[in-house]
């Protein structure tokens, strides 16, 4: 089986927002062929955003993206 999807790491230097502690999130992108709508969904961690995209891409017209950012400050943990 073909998996149709991209992992695409974003740069995390302090002219993308900054991250000097290394704190990622990643956004997931993908094709919602039951509706037919692209939707997004974010993960705290890279195992989990891809076995979510990996069950998005069930049939040839699936598709998902995956970007690792920065964190939003009101995601970090406390």
């Amino acid at each position: 089986m073909d998996t149709n999807f991209s992992n695409s790491k974003s740069s995390t230097r302090a002219s993308h927002g900054g991250d000097a502690a290394g704190h990622r999130e990643f956004h997931v992108t993908y094709f919602d062929a039951d509706c037919g709508l692209i939707r997004s969904e974010v993960f705290s961690t890279q195992a989990e955003a891809e076995r979510f995209a990996s069950r998005n891409v069930s049939d040839e017209q699936g598709w998902a993206v995956i970007d690792a950012v920065p964190a939003q400050q009101g995601r970090l943990a406390a």
